[in-house]
């Protein structure tokens, strides 16, 4: 993140404002939207919450370890924490 000089991009009053509180020294401002939840964007998180609930499914009605392995392309101590990860 490049540093600006805040006397070239904020009005001179408000300038003189910050400078009371705080001058000569290093201020951060944070972005004023609030930061969204990982894969809410993407949609990353519903799939793979999806696709977890449908593992656990096959599982309790049957289905072993190693065919859901091979079903969803994945290593089977994984399916396995899929299965008994906690809530």
């Amino acid at each position: 993140m490049r540093y600006k000089n805040a006397a070239e991009v904020l009005p001179s009053v408000l300038l003189r404002e910050i400078q009371y509180y705080i001058e000569g020294e290093l201020l951060y401002i944070p972005k004023s939207e609030t930061k969204k939840e990982w894969g809410a964007v993407s949609g990353s998180k519903k799939f793979y919450s999806e696709r977890n609930s449908r593992i656990r499914e096959l599982f309790y009605n049957g289905m072993p370890v190693e065919a859901l392995a091979k079903e969803f392309g994945l290593s089977g101590s994984t399916i396995k924490k899929i299965i008994y990860q906690k809530k």
